[in-house]
């Protein structure tokens, strides 16, 4: 196979969906929300033509074919991401010691992990939302990026010590569903 038809990606915008580029910067805006980024991805330029997005690699070169098929997979992910929201499921496990999570404001508020006096927090991006329902805690974004960094901050606070056994300390919060890809 060529490299040639890998320097050309086209994105077809659905019905309820509004794309706007502008240079390197693209905008879309659907039912669950509006998302713009900008890409810096170089030897790539994006259009918008008959109704699609077009990403299209300047030279035929590895890492230009490469970030062809990058910027198009998040312009893929920005659509639907306003279309259907991405959803991270995750759940709080501990075994002796019951940890309470709340939400206030930016952040995830963890209180007596493994019996700890200290609070742990954990950020959540904007654009994302969090909703905590008894031991499973959901992250709603039509930004796949902003779930996923606030998913992952959820565990990375609740990571045991290194002086602990894993095996044997499993309390945390754990990504248990993740968004299915297309």
């Amino acid at each position: 196979m060529s490299g040639r038809n890998k320097l050309l990606k086209e994105i077809e915008v659905p019905d309820g969906v509004e794309v706007a580029v502008e240079g390197r910067r693209v905008k879309v805006k659907g039912p669950k929300g509006e998302i713009e980024r900008e890409f810096n991805n170089e030897g790539v330029e994006i259009s918008l033509e008959d109704g699609k997005v077009v990403v299209r690699g300047l030279r035929d070169r590895r890492k230009v074919r490469a970030n062809v098929g990058t910027v198009a997979a998040h312009i893929r992910n920005m659509i639907r991401g306003v279309q259907e929201e991405f959803v991270y499921k995750l759940r709080v496990v501990y075994a002796h010691f019951p940890m309470r999570v709340k939400v206030e404001g930016d952040w995830i508020v963890i209180e007596n992990f493994m019996g700890e006096k200290d609070v742990r927090k954990a950020r959540i991006m904007p654009g994302a939302r969090v909703e905590i329902k008894g031991k499973d805690i959901y992250v709603y974004s039509p930004n796949i990026e902003a779930a996923g960094q606030t998913a992952a901050n959820m565990e990375m606070a609740t990571k045991v010590r290194s002086d602990l056994d894993e095996r044997k300390f499993q309390d945390g919060i754990y990504i248990v569903e993740k968004p299915v890809r297309r």
